[in-house]
């Protein structure tokens, strides 16, 4: 097995297994450019995540501590080589973004040193939810491996991503489950002790939470335990 051939699949393999991990997805997203910049001998890799209310593509990660790039104006879909990946769902490259007419920011460009860009869309089940770029200092012909590591690595991402989404979502149902269920609890104290309808009870606990200023789950337990106690 290459060198490169080694350094792809280890890459791949990292990609992997945060996508079963616990991280928190901006700690996931610093691994993944991370991994990819050291993979791809790039000086700088973004990770874009489209949000779909704007339709706006802003950058959520990046190995570069430059304010310059990271204040760079997120990009629209169709509008620089960013917006069209993310448009037509393919690769695009750029031998020298300072001279491409597509790229929008070309004297970030010049002050960040950047020249060669591949970047590549983030796709999950058909859907583009982001954009991975990889930029070289000097000019640089990617090759057909690299294109399909960089592919692979944003297919990869994309998944791990979607999926701590999803776990954060059913956390938080599955938390204002419980509280629900607190809350009931609660007010079924008051009823039975206070004599209160169970309006009146919810309201009581709002008032409470609002003059404490702490959460309804909190009065809703701290109700219980003393009922229990």
């Amino acid at each position: 097995m290459n060198e490169d051939l080694s350094r792809h699949l280890e890459a791949l393999t990292e990609i992997s297994k945060a996508i079963t991990s616990d991280l928190y997805l901006e700690d996931l997203l610093k691994l993944i450019v991370m991994v990819t910049a050291e993979v791809m001998d790039s000086n700088t890799v973004s990770l874009m995540l489209l949000d779909e209310k704007t339709g706006e593509l802003r950058i959520r990660a990046t190995q570069s501590i430059s304010d310059d790039y990271l204040s760079k104006p997120p990009s629209r879909i169709g509008e620089g080589i960013a917006g069209l990946v993310a448009r037509e769902g393919r690769p695009l490259i750029s031998k020298d973004v300072r001279r491409d007419r597509r790229y929008l920011n070309k004297e970030v460009a010049r002050k960040e040193g950047l020249c060669s860009l591949l970047s590549v869309p983030m796709t999950v089940k058909g859907k583009v939810i982001g954009v991975l770029n990889c930029y070289t200092s000097k000019p640089r012909e990617f090759t057909e491996s690299e294109i399909g590591l960089l592919t692979a690595v944003a297919c990869q991402a994309a998944i791990a991503i979607e999926n701590t989404e999803l776990m954060v979502r059913t956390r938080v149902i599955q938390e204002e489950l419980e509280t629900r269920k607190l809350v009931e609890r609660a007010k079924d104290v008051l009823m039975r002790e206070k004599g209160l309808t169970g309006e009146e009870a919810y309201r009581r606990m709002q008032r409470k939470a609002m003059d404490t200023r702490r959460s309804m789950r909190e009065i809703a337990e701290a109700i219980i335990l003393a009922d229990t106690g």
